[in-house]
């Protein structure tokens, strides 16, 4: 390695030693409700100037009971994330709307348990367009936002706990394997784009407690599970996840990038 003219060396600004969204717009796939929701909650409480929810679906209670905790600054924009032209113009609203985005959240996805013998094409088809080709275009409409605006943007993925082990009590070969796509195109796309100083990574929850997963405490065996799995004996709030995903947004992990942060209240999935 020989020694540089340090003029020639890029020099890094001042790190940011607090975790804030200070004055940051955000955008969230799958944000009407569930997990999704719960993410723009905690961008909101953290200091987000606007949250965009990019969701194929309607909003309801929940939505808007935050969105008149913090008025003005949460609005949901209707898209379909199979469809990149549908992604790439809710990103141009935004930015119309808002003047720039700073930080994309990929969460939109689709679930289903069942035997992998028993899986119909549509079934597999459906999990895969949602899960992973959806995630790839929001991704990349996101990237191409911050390109063209001059923004060292962060992407965060919602990938899974499914996409490192099967979950033994109710396995679902498809979502495993989409989620797990998910985690390897964090990666790669952090390579890629680094040089546009982007930031790519993602968190993989466990179980949480939505309404695609009300079924889970409901089952008669439930308590031995809870031995089984081990760890807390209970589903995770959809708000104990923010964290992860604020901290991945902030300029505080301005040189965080490909990395996926578990957070998993299970020791054993």
């Amino acid at each position: 390695m020989t020694s540089a003219d340090p003029q020639e060396i890029p020099q890094a600004s001042a790190p940011q030693t607090q975790v804030s969204l200070g004055g940051k717009i955000i955008a969230i796939t799958g944000a009407n409700r569930g997990i999704g929701l719960g993410i723009a909650e905690c961008c909101l409480t953290n200091g987000a100037a606007k949250v965009y929810s990019i969701d194929i679906g309607e909003t309801g209670e929940d939505f808007a009971a935050l969105e008149k905790r913090y008025p003005g600054q949460l609005s949901a924009i209707n898209a379909n994330v199979t469809e990149e032209t549908t992604i790439t113009a809710a990103i141009d609203k935004i930015i119309e709307e808002a003047g720039a985005l700073h930080g994309m959240v990929v969460n939109a996805g689709r679930t289903h348990h069942k035997a992998a013998l028993d899986f119909t094409k549509e079934e597999i088809e459906t999990l895969f367009n949602v899960n992973l080709f959806g995630a790839f275009y929001s991704a990349r409409a996101a990237a191409r936002a911050f390109i063209k605006l001059g923004i060292k943007g962060s992407i965060v993925f919602t990938a899974s706990m499914a996409s490192y082990r099967p979950n033994k009590r109710v396995p679902s070969t498809p979502y495993g394997a989409s989620k797990a796509g998910v985690r390897n195109m964090t990666h790669t796309l952090a390579m890629e784009w680094a040089q546009y100083g982007i930031r790519v990574n993602s968190v993989s929850p466990g179980l949480v407690k939505t309404a695609m997963t009300y079924w889970v405490p409901q089952q008669p065996d439930w308590e031995q599970q809870l031995k089984y799995y081990g760890g807390f004996p209970r589903l995770a709030e959809v708000q104990e996840l923010g964290g992860a995903y604020v901290y991945l947004l902030s300029d505080a992990a301005s040189y965080t990038t490909s990395i996926d942060i578990p957070v998993n209240g299970f020791v054993e999935m």
